[in-house]
């Protein structure tokens, strides 16, 4: 096998793609870099074309160091970010439940404006119904018999239409006999 790329040292692998020695070890001891080979003098070398292929890439920016511990609180302090005392802490406390207390607000006003909507809308529908009731009791009320007329018969189909309804007791006082049709049977 000829390799085209250079074989790096397994600390400089790390640091090429960004990640710790750990994990070029654990990598290589798993065979996803299988061209690692030994070397007395330099210790692991790897092939740069292992790397890529094992889904490293080249030139990452390197893990932060994890090692020194006041480092990073003089970073903070640098960049203008304190660090959480006690004091920054209840300030920090406290902000969030200001916060939490106004989106609680900002939910409580919006379900109201929904439940407004609702019933706006619930009552718009009320209305509508109502004037169709109302409707429906006139069309009632204009076909229901009044006391001094006889109820309106029913509308029947031809093959089925009723004989000759009977004179009432009150028509038969006034010597009115049955009346007779105008039409003629079929």
């Amino acid at each position: 096998m000829s390799i085209s790329r250079p074989l790096l040292p397994q600390r400089e692998a790390a640091a090429a793609c960004g990640v710790s020695r750990s994990i070029i070890r654990r990598r290589r001891e798993a065979g996803e870099l299988p061209h690692s080979v030994l070397d007395d003098d330099r210790g692991w070398l790897i092939p740069v074309d292992d790397l890529l292929a094992a889904g490293l890439r080249l030139n990452a920016p390197a893990p932060p160091d994890d090692t020194t511990t006041g480092v990073g609180q003089d970073q903070a302090h640098a960049t203008g970010t304190a660090m959480a005392g006690p004091a920054g802490e209840a300030e920090l406390r406290a902000e969030l439940e200001r916060l939490r207390h106004e989106h609680q607000l900002q939910l409580a006003h919006a379900d109201h404006a929904l439940a407004e909507a609702e019933a706006g809308h619930l009552r718009k529908r009320l209305d509508e119904r109502a004037a169709h009731i109302a409707d429906l009791q006139q069309a009632l009320a204009a076909l229901t018999p009044a006391p001094e007329r006889p109820a309106i018969p029913q509308p029947t189909t031809p093959a089925t239409a009723p004989a000759v309804p009977e004179p009432t007791a009150s028509q038969r006082q006034e010597g009115s006999g049955p009346r007779r049709r105008w039409w003629r049977r079929g």
